[in-house]
């Protein structure tokens, strides 16, 4: 994904209120399934990660990004972009 593309995502994604938070309880297989359900109904998604969930955001949202088979689009602060091409044919894509 191209600096230009993620920028786009991000400007898209700014007006977005989190469609979930990662807490204590940390990464578990729910999460992944919802997350991975809400990114195949808006491609875009952003979440809050709480302080609770681990020191290192970064890290949390790269690992969420690889169960999810997404692209971490940004981390900003404790919020974390991701955004993954749906599958439905009947879906308005995001075109970049």
């Amino acid at each position: 994904m191209t600096s230009k593309q993620r920028s786009n995502l991000r400007s898209m994604a700014s007006t977005m209120k989190p469609v979930m938070q990662v807490g204590k309880e940390g990464i578990g297989e729910k999460l992944v399934e919802s997350l991975s359900d809400a990114l195949e109904a808006r491609e875009l998604i952003k979440i809050n990660l709480l302080p609770s969930s681990g020191d290192d955001g970064f890290a949390l949202a790269e690992e969420l990004a690889k169960l999810l088979r997404a692209e971490l689009v940004t981390v900003i602060g404790r919020k974390a972009i991701f955004y993954r091409r749906s599958s439905r044919k009947d879906f308005e894509h995001i075109e970049f």
